[in-house]
């Protein structure tokens, strides 16, 4: 079989420690204690985290994963189980591995893999100490903060053979976090034992079944695995979400299972599937998102595009999924939470909260308060719902409704200082924290860090790139912004919060002085929220700058009905905008538009 390119995938390496002088002294008692580790303890991880068994090297093995979160998980608990395994064996005869792990481009030829992926990791093994396990810097960016372990940084290790120095990291971890791995006999019950319906989670949960090849082409097959699994892996970055592991939903693969069936038998309340069709040059991808207890589709769509860059292609395609179901997701959560009566748990609580938020009129604002309010008071740790009521006093100035502007952000800061306190892990609660901060409370720099780790937790969560964009607008970098923006209506076209994306691609184009484009998109933001403050003030002063005078003079009439307390003095307040440019630019369009001193 020829070399092909594959992308990126993680690579575990490992080795035991001593191995020449244990064969020396008991040559086949080694080797027998070598393949009970291996069949107790290594497989057994492999089966559950999906791992490939490349190939073994005497005393070591190769194995390849899609997700380095896997890769590591699966580490840790093999050197876990280990660990336990020789806790009652003599030093000098116990086996120890070391692991390296490393997440690089693969040369496949036939079953057997090359490349820069497979060499870092083999040197990073031998840097390992007995026991242990070293990663490398494209590992410890993709598990950081979604394993439970820390990090040692070890620095750019100089690895023979390779050219540059390989930033490098020792994993530490707490044995009481990482059970020891499933036995061959328990593994072996397991169908069994799936019989019985898992309880759902307390939160959206959802598996990924493997896409059907529907071309015919066995070589497609590859790619709509591919497919899946970028999915599955981009769905795991949001903490809103639940998401089954690759390994568990590839056990349907090959099977046209009853939806309702998979929803009982891995705890899940939705099932995305779908299938992808390959005609000459061109590919086409489908997907449906299904309620796994009434069976009814939620979500459907499809894809096209060219094979010129297949990887390309899969992870766009991935990304405009993930895009279009979250939406779907969160839609059909507050449905389901509406539909409750009584006693409403503390997530139910918050979803009927934030769903109240998009009206952004006064009735919607106290009822997301009170909503908010009564989903801290049932769990005071929920820190998303501390986080949603900081973006509650954005709305709240944003739509110039605060009659206490003091107080409103002595909330935001409370609710945001909260969040942040009780969870450092999802990125929404960065996105809704930092733009709290940032325009509630002026503390400018630090929202900004906090949405750029928005981003970086969660590259999906489009309302964090909203929100970094208008950071951007804030600091004066328009076509920085537009970007950002851009990325964001890519990602979540039908998101509730699209309004402010177009207000914000107004704002950008006046800072940069395209006023017929800032017009533009400040009408579309008012089409989609009518009483939308910001865009009838970027509108207004658009239109002034761009020359069309009885335009804007109509448009600062209906401006001055939704804020009436606006003067060209409380313009600093209103904008929250520290770039002087971008805010003298605002004043000059008002100031000819009508806006008093």
């Amino acid at each position: 079989m020829a070399r092909e390119q594959r992308k990126l995938a993680a690579i575990v390496a490992a080795d035991v420690v001593g191995y020449s002088r244990l064969m020396g002294r008991d040559e086949s008692g080694t080797l027998v204690r070598l393949r009970k580790n291996r069949t107790e303890h290594l497989e057994p991880v492999l089966a559950k985290y999906g791992g490939r068994l490349v190939k073994l090297t005497g005393d070591g093995a190769l194995v390849e994963f899609a997700s380095a979160v896997d890769a590591l998980s699966a580490a840790i608990e093999f050197q876990q189980a280990m660990a336990e395994a020789n806790a009652d064996e003599p030093a000098d005869t116990a086996l120890v591995f070391r692991m390296g792990l490393h997440l690089g481009d693969l040369i496949v030829d036939g079953d057997d893999l090359y490349g820069d992926g497979v060499n870092v990791a083999a040197r990073l093994e031998g840097e390992a100490p007995a026991g242990g396990i070293v990663i490398s810097r494209t590992v410890h960016e993709a598990v950081i903060g979604r394993v439970k372990a820390t990090f040692d940084d070890l620095g750019g290790l100089a690895l023979k053979n390779i050219e540059r120095p390989v930033q490098s990291f020792r994993v530490n971890w707490t044995p009481s976090d990482w059970q020891p791995p499933i036995t061959a006999e328990v593994s072996a019950a397991l169908p069994n034992a799936l019989q019985s319906p898992l309880p759902l989670p307390d939160k959206p949960s959802i598996a990924v079944l493997p896409f059907q090849n529907m071309s015919g082409d066995p070589e497609q097959e590859y790619f709509a695995d591919g497919m899946v699994e970028d999915i599955i892996t981009a769905l795991s970055r949001t903490k809103a979400l639940f998401v089954i592991a690759r390994n568990s939903t590839f056990s349907y693969k090959g099977k046209s299972p009853d939806i309702r069936q998979v929803g009982r038998e891995l705890g899940v309340r939705y099932v995305l599937e779908g299938s992808v069709r390959k005609a000459g040059t061109r590919v086409r991808i489908t997907g449906q998102l299904i309620d796994a207890q009434s069976g009814a589709h939620l979500w459907a769509d499809r894809f096209d595009g060219a094979l010129e860059d297949i990887f390309e292609l899969q992870d766009q395609v991935a990304s405009r999924v993930v895009g279009e179901i979250a939406p779907a997701l969160e839609e059909a959560e507050i449905s389901r939470a509406a539909r409750k009566v009584g006693n409403l748990e503390a997530y139910d609580y918050y979803l009927r909260g934030l769903a109240a938020l998009p009206g952004y009129r006064r009735e919607n604002l106290n009822e997301a308060q009170s909503l908010l309010a009564k989903a801290v008071e049932v769990d005071p740790k929920l820190a998303i719902a501390w986080a949603t009521d900081a973006f509650r006093c954005v709305a709240i100035k944003s739509m110039a409704r605060d009659s206490s502007p003091a107080q409103n952000a002595a909330e935001a800061e409370n609710a945001s200082r909260t969040a942040l306190r009780l969870d450092r892990n999802d990125a929404r609660v960065f996105a809704f924290c930092g733009h709290s901060l940032a325009f509630v409370c002026r503390r400018y720099e630090e929202g900004a860090a906090l949405l750029e780790q928005a981003v970086q937790l969660d590259p999906n969560l489009a309302v964090a790139w909203i929100w970094r964009g208008t950071s951007r607008n804030r600091f004066g970098q328009p076509d920085e912004a537009i970007a950002d923006l851009e990325r964001a209506m890519r990602l979540s076209p039908r998101d509730a919060f699209m309004f402010l994306a177009h207000g914000q691609m107004a704002a950008a184009h006046l800072i940069a002085g395209r006023y017929e484009d800032a017009v533009r998109w400040a009408e579309s933001s008012v089409r989609l929220l009518p009483h939308h403050v910001t865009a009838h003030r970027v509108l207004v002063a658009s239109l002034a700058l761009a020359g069309r005078a009885e335009a804007a003079r109509r448009a600062w009439m209906t401006y001055r009905q939704l804020d009436p307390q606006t003067r060209l003095s409380t313009l600093p307040e209103r904008l929250a905008i520290p770039n002087e440019a971008a805010l003298a630019k605002f004043a000059e369009g008002l100031r000819i538009a009508g806006m008093p001193e």
